[in-house]
């Protein structure tokens, strides 16, 4: 029988880490539209606030109770403000084994978001639902992406050669395809040691009604 994530907030130092809300649309939708994001990932350009209201209503509930993943949206503590998106897709619920994405709005990038995001979904992955592996994949060129797992401990495993489709701008402002290679990296429980503080038993943890 497919299993299913819970409905789950975790709370860091600096950010809580819970369900897409309809609330989030203009942020989610200003977010998508980002250079970067554009670059590296297959979010739909230009990114509409309806795009970002499916995502929301349609797509991320989906995800989360067919067992294929879960989407959740990454706040400032204090704020409450919209830092990201982290995902979990392609969730193998036999072998214990997921892959993470995460992607940071422009404003907040250089603060640590993504690594300290990434680092407590894994806790929570690896002490809460018992998984064994978390795979991440970062394109050849995304040297930020890259840090962000190597600052949590993952361990590169090899290249995926002409497996990803990034984008590029042309000379009429429109976005073409350009074919690189993906970096697969992967997350065991063990090399978390060293990455950063575990959260306090369980108190990071809550469910989300």
């Amino acid at each position: 029988m497919t299993s299913t994530f819970p409905n789950i907030s975790i709370s860091t130092e600096r950010l809580v880490l819970r369900p897409l809300d309809e609330d989030d649309v203009p942020a989610l939708a200003e977010m998508m539209n980002d250079e970067q994001v554009a670059a590296w990932t297959d979010v739909p350009q230009p990114f509409t606030e309806a795009g970002a209201r499916h995502w929301i209503t349609a797509y991320a509930p989906a995800e989360r109770t067919s067992g294929r993943g879960l989407d959740l949206a990454v706040t400032e503590f204090l704020t409450q403000r919209l830092v990201g998106v982290i995902q979990l897709t392609k969730t193998n619920w036999h072998i214990r084994a997921t892959e993470l994405s995460y992607i940071v709005a422009p404003w907040a990038r250089g603060e640590g978001y993504a690594s300290e995001a990434a680092l407590a979904t894994a806790q929570w992955l690896f002490g809460d639902q018992k998984f064994e592996r978390i795979e991440l994949r970062t394109a050849a060129d995304n040297t930020a992406s890259q840090q962000v797992a190597q600052k949590i401990g993952c361990i590169s495993e090899g290249v995926l050669r002409n497996a990803c489709i990034a984008h590029v701008r042309t000379e009429d402002g429109t976005w073409a395809d350009m074919r690189t290679d993906f970096i697969v990296w992967s997350l065991l429980p063990e090399d978390l040691e060293g990455a950063g503080e575990e959260l306090a038993g369980s108190d990071g943890f809550t469910s989300w009604n």
